[in-house]
C-alpha cells in the first residue's frame, strides 16, 4: 500500500475508530461508575468530582491552544453557555447516576447508545434536522433509529445463560446478584430517571450544534 493510500485510509476510517474508542469509554466508565455508587458514593459528589476533574484538564489546554480563536462573548452566548452547564452537567449527570444506583450499569450504557435517536427525534421535531421520507439519506437515518433502539431494548430486557470466566466460581454464578434484589420500584424509578437524563443530554448535544455556529472553539465551550 502506498503512502497517500494509506493516508487516505486513515482520513477515512479515523472517526469511527473515534467513535468506538467514544463508546468503550462510556461502557467502562458506567462501569466504574456503578461500582463507585454501590460502595455508597453519593452521585452529586461524584459529578463535582468527575467535571472539576474535566475543568482542570480541558482548561489549560482551551487556555493556551484558543487564545487566539475565541470569538468575542455575547449575551446571547453566555445564556446558551448556562443552559448548557444545565442541561448536561446538572441534569443529565445527576439524574443519570441517580437512576444508574438503582437499575444496572447494563441498562446505563443501553440508554448512552440510544442518544443519537433521541437527539434524531428531537431535531427532527424542532424542525432541525430535515426528513423526506423517500429520500434514501433520511430512510437510513430512521431505519438505524428503529435499529438503536431495538438493540438497546434487547441489551436491557433479555437476560442470556450467565458466562463463567477463569475467575468466577460457583459460589459467585449462583449468588443472588443486586439486580434481583432491587426493588421493583426503583429500578422502574431509575429507568425513567435515565431517560430523562438522556433526553436532557440530547438538548444538550443540539444546543450544543446551534452554540459552536457563533462561538466555534470547541475547548472553551467544553
Amino acid at each position: 500500500m502506498s503512502k497517500e493510500s494509506f493516508k487516505g485510509l486513515y482520513a477515512r476510517t479515523k472517526p469511527f475508530m473515534f467513535m468506538i474508542f467514544l463508546q468503550t469509554s462510556y461502557a467502562v466508565g458506567s462501569l466504574v461508575t456503578k461500582s463507585a455508587l454501590n460502595k455508597g458514593l453519593n452521585h452529586y459528589t461524584f459529578a463535582v468530582y468527575r467535571n472539576a476533574i474535566a475543568t482542570l484538564f480541558f482548561g489549560p489546554l482551551a487556555f493556551f491552544t484558543e487564545r487566539k480563536a475565541r470569538p468575542k462573548m455575547t449575551v446571547s452566548i453566555f445564556l446558551k453557555i448556562i443552559l448548557l452547564g444545565l442541561l448536561e452537567p446538572v441534569i443529565d449527570q445527576n439524574l443519570f447516576y441517580a437512576g444508574m444506583k438503582s437499575t444496572t450499569a447494563t441498562f446505563a450504557s443501553a440508554m448512552c447508545n440510544i442518544l443519537p435517536a433521541i437527539t434524531f427525534v428531537m431535531a427532527w421535531m424542532f424542525r432541525l434536522e430535515k426528513v423526506k421520507m423517500k429520500s434514501l439519506h433520511s430512510q437510513v437515518k430512521i431505519i438505524g433509529t428503529l435499529v438503536t433502539i431495538g438493540g438497546a431494548m434487547i441489551m436491557t430486557l433479555i437476560r442470556g445463560p450467565k458466562i463463567q470466566f477463569p475467575w468466577t466460581n460457583n459460589h459467585t454464578l449462583h449468588h443472588e446478584s443486586p439486580v434481583n434484589t432491587m426493588n421493583t420500584q426503583d429500578q422502574i424509578k431509575g429507568s425513567l430517571m435515565i431517560t430523562a437524563g438522556c433526553i436532557s443530554w440530547a438538548s444538550f448535544v443540539i444546543l450544543q450544534a446551534v452554540t459552536l455556529k457563533s462561538y466555534p472553539a470547541n475547548l472553551s465551550l467544553t
